[in-house]
């Protein structure tokens, strides 16, 4: 039985994933961390991850980027592997990490999904044929009207994934608005829509000469995040330091 413990058990996040792992065969959680200390489930609450005296195989963070500097420190001392999903992160917050990830096994990903993450094998796989058969490729990713980012985190990633396999050679296009020319052969242009409640979208198009191939992931719920989170925990476990992300899960 792999023992978790949440890091900002209260949350959205938090009690989404605490539910998903009480329905998980191999998985229990142990205990959880929240600034509040207020008690929600079954497992033990502290207020600081420093004070938790019960031991665990791996940390789920959904947290706030202001506490992860904190999570680090004491995961590298507790020798707990993280799975970090909290966003948000500054460039020296993303060096902490990588430092971490030299003494503890941390895993990060842009985006939680298993299915985003199939997705970006696939699109990768998908480029190396169609590319060379001069199909233009783009991005649109919806999201609902409160988030603030644009593009999202995961159409940059799919868009890495498409560039890795053309040597990173393509450019990225946000806006074509103030272009009145042919579009250049070696783009990649990604588009944001923003409204409603729409959980997430995410589409490529690659669109050839008189036929279109597309491929697209649909959020339904923040579920689909936690549950792959939970995938990732159960990995980890037991891992050597090192930094891993969801194509190691996937793999």
């Amino acid at each position: 039985m792999i023992k978790l413990l949440m890091h900002g058990c209260n949350g959205a996040m938090g009690q989404v994933i605490s539910k998903i792992v009480e329905e998980t065969d191999g998985a229990v959680m142990v205990a959880g961390v929240d600034y509040t200390g207020e008690q929600k489930n079954d497992y033990p609450v502290f207020k600081d991850l420093a004070d938790c005296d019960i031991e665990a195989d791996a940390i789920i963070d959904f947290s706030s980027a202001v506490a992860v500097d904190h999570l680090l420190d004491v995961a590298v001392e507790k020798q707990i592997p993280v799975v970090l999903c909290t966003t948000g992160l500054s460039d020296e917050q993303l060096e902490h990490v990588k430092e971490a990830s030299k003494k503890v096994a941390v895993l990060r990903s842009a985006n939680m999904s298993l299915g985003v993450n199939t997705l970006f094998k696939l699109v990768n796989a998908a480029t190396k044929v169609l590319a060379a058969a001069n199909f233009d490729i783009d991005i649109v990713e919806k999201h609902h009207k409160l988030k603030l980012d644009a593009p999202s985190g995961t159409a940059i990633a799919l868009a890495d994934a498409i560039n890795e396999a053309l040597n990173n050679e393509y450019d990225y296009v946000y806006d074509r608005s103030t272009r009145r020319e042919q579009r250049p052969k070696k783009e990649i242009g990604i588009s944001a829509v923003r409204g409603g409640t729409i959980v997430g979208e995410h589409e490529v198009i690659f669109a050839g000469q008189d036929e279109v191939i597309e491929f697209k992931h649909t959020a339904y719920s923040k579920a689909i995040f936690g549950k792959g989170a939970v995938s990732a925990a159960m990995y980890l476990a037991g891992k050597e330091a090192g930094m891993y992300d969801m194509s190691d899960v996937i793999g």
